[in-house]
């Protein structure tokens, strides 16, 4: 259910990209300010989120999600009738507002469920959400092109709103029996932190600026992938692979991040589970890093520019099932949903260099973005194995000494 909750609210980030040269063709407000809206979206969808979490603690996952259900259908309403830029940041407010409530609820319940296997739990959870437009990318953008971009607004955002409220009706908050203990060959704290006392520690804020470091990346390749497809001159070029009908470079791209994206998140969620975090986050940061100078260097070829995207998207969702699981590793699973909700801020704080993106390509020029981002991504890589894995320790290791003495 879980899932299938996150799966429907994906074309609100992943699917954004498709109405930004639409919106600008029709409008004219200008790339960096229809852009703002994605920013802003990301923001509240992410810094409500340890609110929407304590929520979920205290009431349960059905109310949070009903509620998120409403908000979800209600901004894409807005974003149909916006005939100004203040009007579609409205929209983007509200959609955050519904995606939060949605992906927060979401992704704690999966971590309180299953504690021996986070890392695929919030993997499998986060897939909805990074996978879950890949489904819908095709259909929108053909009804983008047929009926306009406020028409696909208005009934995706009604459709998409109704589902989510009726699966909410069946979600269940997770009862664990007193006095089990998760069996995990990784260290595991003993004791629950409030979202106050893990805030307080070193560790939360060394791991909140390497989820910053790396979204960012991952979050311009989202909002971008249209702009830097046109920019190359590639966006509309028709493309078919495995016989399939000819479509859109920048549609069938999509479509494909959409899987990569959502793919690699229970994967190395399950990988993480077993090698570690810190040791899986390695490999795939500087695996983005890679991928964003490949794309670069080689994306003015179509194929090689949907090679590297993809690889993009498959080297940056898994921040999305890694940094939960390592989270309730390390403060508990009492609180859960705030904590984890806490540290996804950080892809709020992440989504503030978006606009930066699109000034710093004035002219088309992408390559200081993705020198930068790759920069960035490879660095935080290496400093997750040297720094942050045995910071973690020695934290859970201190805990769960008090927690015995106590």
């Amino acid at each position: 259910m879980g899932i299938a909750c996150m799966a429907l609210i994906a074309n609100l980030q992943y699917g954004w990209t498709l109405f930004v040269n639409p919106m600008e063709a029709k409008n004219h407000w200008g790339l960096t300010s229809i852009q703002l809206a994605f920013s802003i979206f990301v923001v509240v969808e992410t810094w409500l989120v340890p609110v929407e979490g304590w929520l979920v603690d205290k009431f349960g996952p059905r109310p949070v999600i009903a509620g998120g259900a409403v908000l979800a259908g209600l901004g894409w309403v807005i974003n149909s009738m916006a005939g100004s830029l203040p009007q579609l940041y409205l929209g983007a407010v509200v959609c955050g507002l519904g995606a939060g409530c949605v992906y927060g609820t979401c992704v704690g319940n999966a971590l309180k469920w299953f504690p021996d296997r986070r890392g695929l739990a919030a993997g499998l959870t986060a897939a909805g959400f990074g996978a879950g437009a890949a489904v819908t990318v095709i259909p929108i953008a053909t009804m983008i092109q047929a009926a306009g971009y406020e028409q696909t607004f208005l009934y995706f955002g009604i459709g998409q709103g109704l589902c989510i409220f009726v699966i909410a009706l069946f979600m269940v908050k997770p009862v664990l029996p007193k006095g089990v203990v998760a069996a995990s060959r990784l260290v595991m704290t003993k004791v629950d932190y409030t979202t106050t006392q893990m805030v307080r520690t070193p560790v939360f804020w060394l791991t909140y600026v390497m989820f910053v470091a790396v979204a960012a990346g991952g979050l311009m390749a989202t909002a971008q992938i249209g702009p830097i497809a046109k920019d190359y001159g590639l966006a509309k070029m028709p493309m078919s692979l495995f016989g399939m009908a000819a479509l859109p470079l920048l549609t069938l791209t999509l479509a494909i991040d959409n899987l990569a994206n959502g793919f690699t998140r229970p994967l190395c969620g399950f990988i993480s589970d077993r090698l570690g975090r810190e040791n899986t986050m390695l490999v795939v940061f500087v695996g983005e890093g890679v991928a964003l100078l490949g794309l670069m260097k080689f994306g003015h070829d179509p194929y090689l520019f949907m090679t590297f995207a993809a690889l993009v998207f498959l080297c940056w969702g898994e921040i999305f099932s890694i940094f939960p699981a390592l989270v309730a590793d390390t403060y508990g699973v009492k609180f859960a949903a705030a904590n984890a909700g806490t540290m996804y801020t950080a892809k709020g704080t992440a989504a503030l260099l978006v606009p930066l993106a699109s000034a710093m390509s004035a002219g088309g020029n992408w390559d200081r973005v993705l020198i930068a981002a790759a920069a960035i991504a490879i660095v935080a890589g290496v400093s997750a194995k040297l720094f942050l894995a045995p910071m973690r320790r020695r934290c859970i290791e201190q805990a769960n000494a008090r927690g015995s003495a106590a």
